[in-house]
């Protein structure tokens, strides 16, 4: 500090003598009172300064807020010096000059260090940052415990220190936070038990704190905690019963609870029968644990559920056949426990599931025809039971399945063949009495029987016995009956002939006709071939594909609805040959004129592109109605997928290759979120509500669940994804990127590895908290 002769320096004695004379002119009351206040203000000017040496940038880091960043950074090690530019004057604290620090008029609400390299403890001086809302400290070296003063900052919402080296306790008063919303503390070394009192944070929808060493059994605090979603306690010591008091019903409260984990520990007794009670349930999972007993029928209510894992226990029983309405199951895991009994046959209705695991029980009776009905079936492993019978021929329609495995079973009899062509021994092995598989004995050839006509008779044993008028009369009749179906298979194949052979000449014929009416003799058009619109009039073109149809055919069809949108219908036509293909009916208002509508269609009926549905035909009536045939699908569409039922466009006005990007940032932002574009929420739509989230350094919240499971490996890649989309979606036009560029920038975001972070907030990877 200078001088007080030094720092008075800007005021010379001149305005002191004028302020002198004028204060002897008035009177001597108020004498000492102007005096005191004027230098008062000379006092204010040129003594007190901010905590910064340099110039003032007009925002200040409060005292407090500036002693608790000191004390934090003194704290941690940084040997890569992120935390340099926390000088020692404060200046910059809120300006953006610290980095990973944000303030809010003057305080401190956000630090994010992710990243980093940082060594070191947490002070407990940061429950002076009392403005906190969000600590973000993941994928660090920090050690040492978790700070108790976290527990007092009334403002926090979000704690992100997975990936650290941290040891001691969960500290109990965490929960006292009033808005605490995600608590992530994903693996680190935290021992004892967890706290009960975290459920009495209200607000806490997000809790992870798998991948540590915890003991002592679940607080039964959770399973009445109403904004639960995600609940993930696995890879633990917890021991004890799980609770059977989920969902139970309270006064003004919905259990949100979707994802539950709690596999890899030691829990032990029975299944919960109040998991039925769940009824936002997307996965549980209860793998590698020490439970015991049958499970329970009410798991059957579960409509939502996706995964389930109940492997590795000693779980006893039948398999339930309440499972059958598990309408959204996709993935079931039941290996290595004591299920008995057959598997049920209602299990074909499960028309979603891709992983079907039974490996390692005690199952027994034959494989259900009705698994062959489950179309979407990946995996299929029913190894090492008891299972018996033949493989049915059912399973040869799997068209998706790509592991199979049925050894070490009692099966007998051949394998289809589609199977023992597309996988090989080690699926099949250890069923003495199967055949019909690689390194297997062929199968023996069925014997022939007499009874049968047209089969061969006997060869005459050794006493020389005669044929007898009965077999003379069976092998004739046998004989007779064979010539007869050979007649009849000559007959078809000549009627077969002859009507694709007239098919084709009216095809010619007709080819001709189009080409005639243009002047050019026996030539097409580059689109495709060129149809009359049969008895209709107008005109139907066909592009290269499986389909073959006639203007009649198409017009003719039974349609049903599938949907409607701002540019038309589109309709799911059924032909006269039980071919299906989804045709849309243009709005007249909407397209263009026939000239430039041609010009359009005839370009997109080249395009043929694996993640793009082709455009096989298009067809204009003499009234000017426009239709577009398209292969069908019969899954649905990616709208279908994320929502059930998103518009394509809410609302056109002018239609132009910018409202295209912007149609292609919300269906990236629907990828993105899982969320409908919709559905309103908080009064905004999906856009303008991934912004605001953005926009409060939250941006981690705006993923889908689904997504952030993975996020560890794909976390730069659903960033930069959702800076493109946010890009697309810019209220203005003219910023909106173009098509070419949207482009190049999806084919060079690629995941990479968590050790090429550049360091800066926004490129680091989210987690399945953030």
């Amino acid at each position: 500090m200078e001088s007080e002769s030094e720092s008075v320096t800007c005021f010379n004695k001149y305005p002191f003598e004028i302020l002198e004379r004028w204060l002897n002119k008035k009177k001597e009351k108020w004498k000492e009172l102007v005096v005191y206040n004027v230098y008062l203000f000379l006092f204010v000017c040129c003594f007190i300064q901010p905590v910064s040496s340099q110039s003032w940038d007009g925002i200040i880091v409060t005292e407090a807020d500036f002693q608790a960043l000191q004390a934090f950074k003194h704290e941690l090690i940084d040997p890569k010096g992120f935390l340099r530019s926390w000088n020692d004057s404060g200046y910059g604290a809120c300006s953006g000059g610290w980095i990973g620090i944000k303030c809010a008029q003057g305080q401190v609400i956000v630090i994010q260090l992710p990243w980093k390299g940082l060594g070191g403890q947490i002070t407990e001086k940061i429950g002076q940052l009392q403005a906190l809302r969000k600590l973000s400290l993941h994928d660090n070296r920090i050690g040492g415990s978790i700070p108790q003063a976290l527990g007092f900052l009334p403002n926090l919402r979000g704690v992100q220190l997975f990936n650290n080296h941290l040891s001691g306790s969960i500290p109990p008063s965490l929960g006292s936070c009033p808005l605490l919303q995600t608590l992530d503390l994903t693996n680190n070394s935290l021992i004892g038990t967890i706290p009960a009192s975290l459920a009495n944070s209200t607000k806490l929808y997000r809790l992870n704190l798998s991948f540590n060493s915890l003991s002592g059994s679940i607080p039964l605090s959770f399973t009445r905690s109403s904004s639960l979603v995600f609940l993930s306690l696995q890879h633990n010591n917890l021991s004890g019963y799980i609770p059977d008091s989920w969902g139970e019903p309270q006064k003004n409260s919905f259990f949100q609870l979707q994802y539950l984990t709690i596999d890899h520990n030691s829990l032990s007794g029975t299944i919960p029968v109040s998991f039925g009670k769940l009824s936002e349930l997307q996965e549980l999972s209860l793998s590698h644990n020490q439970i015991i007993g049958a499970v329970p029928d009410e798991i059957g209510k579960l409509s939502r559920l996706r995964t389930l894992d109940f492997s590795n226990n000693a779980i006893n029983g039948s398999l339930p056949d309440s499972f059958s309405n598990l309408s959204s199951l996709v993935s079931l895991n039941m290996e290595n426990n004591n299920l008995n009994n057959q598997i049920p046959e209602s299990f074909g209705g499960l028309h979603n599931l891709s992983v079907l695991n039974l490996k390692r029980n005690q199952i027994s009776g034959n494989i259900p025809s009705s698994i062959g009905n489950i179309s979407t079936l990946i995996q299929l492993d029913l190894s090492q039971n008891k299972l018996g019978g033949e493989i049915p021929d059912s399973l040869a329609n799997l068209r998706s399945l790509s592991s199979f495995n049925v050894s070490y079973n009692n099966l007998s009899g051949p394998v289809p063949t589609s199977l023992s062509q597309k996988f090989n021994a080690s699926s099949f092995v250890g069923n003495i009495q199967l055949c019909g598989f690689s390194g297997s004995a062929p199968c023996p050839s069925p014997a022939p029987s007499s009874n049968v006509p047209g089969a061969p008779a006997e060869k005459p044993k050794s006493h020389g016995r005669k044929l007898s008028t009965k077999d003379i009369i069976l092998i004739a009749a046998g004989a007779l009956l064979i010539v007869l179906l050979i007649l009849v298979c000559i007959l078809l194949c000549c009627l077969i002939r002859r009507r694709t052979a007239s098919k084709e000449k009216d095809g010619q014929a007709t080819t001709s006709r189009a080409a005639a009416a243009r002047g050019e003799k026996g030539a097409s058009p580059e689109a495709g071939e060129v149809e009359a619109g049969g008895e209709t009039g107008g005109k139907l073109v066909h592009f290269d594909g499986p389909l073959v149809f006639t203007a009649d055919d198409l017009l003719c069809a039974t349609a049903e609805i599938m949907g409607k949108s701002t540019y038309g219908t589109v309709y799911k036509a059924t032909l006269e040959d039980g071919s299906q293909v989804a045709v849309k009916r243009l709005r007249e208002k909407i397209t263009k004129g026939q000239r430039e509508f041609e010009a359009e269609v005839n370009l997109l009926g080249k395009i043929r592109h694996p993640n793009l549905l082709a455009l096989r035909a298009y067809y204009m009536g003499p009234k000017g109605e426009k239709l577009l045939v398209f292969d069908y699908m019969p899954r649905g569409s990616l709208a279908t997928f994320l929502h059930g039922k998103a518009p394509e466009l809410s609302k056109l006005k002018k239609a132009n290759t910018k409202t295209d990007v912007y149609s292609l940032g919300v269906i990236m932002l629907e990828l993105l979120t899982g969320k409908s574009p919709g559905e309103a929420m908080n009064g905004v739509d999906l856009p303008q509500w991934v912004a605001s989230i953005v926009k409060e350094e939250w941006t981690n919240e705006v993923f889908d669940l689904e997504l952030m499971r993975d996020a560890s490996i794909i976390g730069d890649e659903l960033l930069n994804t959702l800076k493109l989309a946010l890009h697309c979606v810019d209220p203005s036009p003219s910023a909106r990127p173009e098509v070419q560029q949207v482009l190049q920038q999806l084919e060079e975001i690629r995941p990479e590895t968590a050790t090429t972070s550049s360091g800066d907030e926004g490129a680091a990877v989210p987690s399945t908290s953030e």
